[in-house]
């Protein structure tokens, strides 16, 4: 025929590139043709395009326009939420069998138009295979369907805003928006660049499987500043976001002081280690290597981590594995910039290149490249170039290689390889990661939780642990709606009130004077002041230190000594601490119950309830060291998979006012169960039990330094806490300005926040210390541990 051209076999396989398929590509365009291409949002249940929006042109890889998209004003982002808002009602009504239902007619409708969901995802340069779609549609139908016969203490958020940024994936997406949808709560996503498409044809696809109109809705338009706009509307109640690091600060400092809670998955910022290690299988590794670095979009950057005796023979396979490879498309001419400089800076420092061919003087294109001999505090090996560039370095013994593996602030992935199954399980269990995959790489399954460390983010996707950011206990009152309040966040927390003791000042005219407890000894604080503690009638009780920065850094520096240790114990050994703890507890019951009736003012009779109580919450978190445990799901591939709990680290805890000994008790109990070591900061107003609870831990085989119990002011505290960053999680009892600073300071450096608003609190019902709910005690678990998933494959 005219016009066209004839390639031989020979050709397309000397070429590799992808062939034009009439069939797909007609689907596809057709769907986008039917629209005019011209696309609105998806709102209640149809597609709305306003004529007065600007519009932005959606592009595929060879950058020809595909279509446009509206974006969106303020007025549709009202619009979007009131419909969100009163389909959540229906939708949350709906049994459990009628949710699971329409997620299981998904999966048969992403199957019947498999074709063009694959086509739209190409064009959009998101390509995802619908067989994954189907899986995560069939596998989120199942926990819809056992919601409320496996948790039955939990409820739905209410309207969840999934927000992801421009290079995210679908899968990612989905991730996110099928287990919110599965336990009850409706739905508005802010897709990025990449997703906006596939993300409006699978609304229009959740139609067919018959969602009710405004359960599910799409809104368009720039993804940082419309996600913002989106979560602080009063009737989105939770904010879940996946993608850059870059983006997902700036959206939370935008929604800081709203009243929604955050969290964040930053996977496609991690940088993860590819280890390496000499009794590997060197071809299989190498054939690994070239599969995972030198694909054109990557959800990770990687470091090759080799072990120096089968450096040579690693290098020399990947020399010859490169010959012949072609150039990668850049997603950017930008890119090529940052290459060139990473890559000049990297020879400066003496690395060596491994190239497939050299690089063009232009254009945005660049050959597979390894950069060899780099240290690791070389920029490259901390942060990575976008594109085909792989760092590598080497190290001796398995244990600096895995120290190395650490090395990065980020904490994603991590694949190891080695066909030593002991040098396995130990590497993957000290790797500092929320995912490892042993001999294999990028293998992804729902039915595992995707489980951010550090820098990488601070929650769970996917698996049973990965539902519950859409759900909260029955028991507890939603996190409440309101405004941010003025905060200037550079001097939050330093206008707390000092009080300097005098020269020649007698003791003995007050009744005592309290310390730290600080690397499981009393000291005094590092600024020598001093707070009073004063009676419920205004009486001076006692003096107490005004702890501050220098503090809490003293209490984590005595922490990060003891806490791996304590990690490490068995169950059963840290069960006995915990059980002497409450023994010793027991022993002082009457001088705590004394402590608690001066301090608060309550009868004596109520105050020896709570330390009875208190008792009780101990020997049960000393119960369930033995008890939670992970599991072992079953993957849809050949091999074993693995899925533990561990602890998040070095946690910061800032007590609440009601129930002073008992809060302490339970907040600690939790923390300390599942091998985290604690800083605890008392409630100012009631800070004597809390100190008077020193004398148990000392009496207790609790190690020194596990806990640390700093008064003072309780926002000069936080902030120190806060920019702390060795800390991983912050749980705070407060005022609704501590919880907007700890929310727009807690993403550099990222931690996991709990938080709850005092005053709100006092007001409607607060958390109930007291009840036996036995989702209180599975909430408590769940913040005091991370997830790790470890997949070791099969021949």
């Amino acid at each position: 025929m005219a016009g066209t051209s004839t390639k031989t076999v020979h050709d397309i396989f000397q070429n590799m590139e992808y062939g034009p398929s009439s069939t797909s590509t007609a689907t596809a365009q057709s769907w986008l043709e039917k629209h005019s291409r011209i696309l609105g949002f998806f709102l209640d249940g149809k597609f709305f395009s306003p004529a007065d929006r600007q519009t932005h042109d959606v592009t595929d890889s060879k950058a020809a326009v595909v279509c446009s998209t509206v974006c969106a004003k303020d007025e549709d982002v009202a619009s979007v939420a009131s419909s969100a808002a009163g389909a959540f009602k229906t939708w949350s009504e709906l049994s459990c069998y009628q949710r699971a239902k329409v997620l299981l007619k998904l999966a048969s409708v992403l199957q019947r138009h498999s074709q063009c969901v694959s086509e739209l995802c190409e064009l959009s340069q998101s390509s995802t295979s619908p067989a994954v779609l189907i899986r995560l549609a069939q596998y989120y139908a199942s926990w819809a369907q056992l919601r409320d016969s496996l948790m039955p203490e939990w409820i739905p958020q209410g309207v969840v805003a999934v927000v992801v940024s421009d290079d995210c994936s679908v899968y990612f997406l989905l991730l996110k928006v099928l287990p919110a949808l599965a336990m009850g709560n409706a739905v508005i996503v802010v897709p990025g660049k990449t997703t906006t498409l596939p993300a409006l044809l699978l609304a229009q696809l959740f139609m067919e499987a018959g969602i009710p109109a405004g359960v599910l809705n799409v809104v368009t338009g720039s993804e940082a500043s419309l996600g913002a706009k989106v979560a602080q509307n009063p009737q989105v109640n939770y904010l879940t976001y996946s993608g850059r690091q870059q983006t997902g600060e700036a959206l939370a400092k935008a929604v800081a002081g709203w009243g929604v809670p955050m969290s964040f998955s930053l996977s496609l910022s991690s940088v993860c280690p590819f280890i390496i290690f000499d009794s590997a299988d060197l071809d299989s590794a190498v054939d690994g290597v070239i599969e995972l670095a030198f694909k054109k979009k990557r959800d990770f950057q990687w470091v090759l981590c080799v072990q120096e005796s089968v450096l040579d023979s690693v290098v020399a396979r990947l020399k010859l594995r490169m010959t012949g490879m072609k150039c990668v498309p850049l997603a950017t001419e930008a890119d090529r910039n940052l290459i060139d400089a990473a890559v000049q800076e990297a020879q400066q420092q003496g690395a060596t290149l491994i190239q497939s061919c050299p690089p063009a003087s232009t254009g945005a294109l660049y050959p597979p490249t390894v950069l060899c001999g780099l240290a690791p505090s070389c920029e490259s090996v901390i942060s990575p170039p976008p594109g085909p560039v792989l760092p590598l370095i080497s190290f001796r013994s398995s244990a600096e290689g895995v120290t190395l593996g650490n090395h990065s602030p980020y904490g994603q992935t991590a694949s190891i390889w080695t066909e030593d199954l002991t040098l396995a399980l130990e590497s993957a269990k000290s790797l500092c990661v929320g995912s490892v995959w042993v001999n294999c790489h990028s293998v992804m399954d729902p039915a595992l939780p995707l489980c951010g460390r550090r820098e990488s983010g601070n929650c769970t996707d996917g698996g049973r642990e990965g539902l519950y950011q859409f759900l909260r206990p029955s028991h507890s009152a939603s996190f409440p709606r309101s405004s941010p309040s003025s905060i200037n966040y550079a001097d939050f927390g330093s206008a707390a009130s000092k009080f300097m003791i005098p020269e020649g000042f007698d003791p003995s005219s007050v009744p005592r004077f309290y310390s730290h407890f600080v690397g499981g000894q009393l000291r005094k604080a590092d600024s020598g002041c001093s707070r009073s503690v004063l009676a419920p009638g205004g009486a001076v009780l006692a003096h107490c230190p005004d702890g501050g920065r220098k503090d809490v850094r003293n209490a984590v520096e005595a922490a990060i000594k003891v806490q791996p240790g304590w990690m490490k114990k068995s169950p059963a050994a840290r069960s006995q601490s915990l059980y002497s703890l409450a023994d010793s507890l027991d022993k002082r019951r009457r001088d705590l119950a004394v402590s608690i009736q001066t301090q608060t003012g309550i009868s004596l009779e109520e105050a020896e309830k709570e330390v009875e109580l208190s008792v009780s919450r101990l020997s049960d978190w000393a119960a369930r060291c033995d008890i939670e445990q992970g599991g072992t799901p079953f993957p849809p591939q050949a091999g074993s998979a693995l899925s533990t709990p561990e602890a998040l680290g070095v946690l910061g805890v800032i007590l609440p006012n009601s129930k002073p000994l008992l809060s302490l008790v339970c907040l600690l109990g939790a923390a300390a169960a599942m091998g985290n070591a604690v800083i605890m900061v008392p409630s100012e107003k009631y800070p004597l039990p809390a100190l008077e609870f020193i004398q148990v831990l000392q009496a207790s085989d609790i190690p020194g330094g596990l806990v640390s119990i700093i008064t003072g002011g309780r926002d000069q505290l936080t902030q120190a806490l806060a920019n702390h960053s060795v800390i991983q999680s912050i749980w705070y009892w407060g005022s609704k300005e501590g919880c907007q600073f700890l929310q727009y300071s807690c993403v550099s450096p990222l931690k996991r926040l709990w938080l709850h608003c005092e005053e709100e609190e006092e007001r409607e019902v607060g958390r109930n210390w007291t009840s036996s709910n036995p989702s209180l005690q599975e909430e408590l678990w769940r913040k005091a541990v991370v997830w790790k998933s470890i997949w070791i494959p099969t021949a």
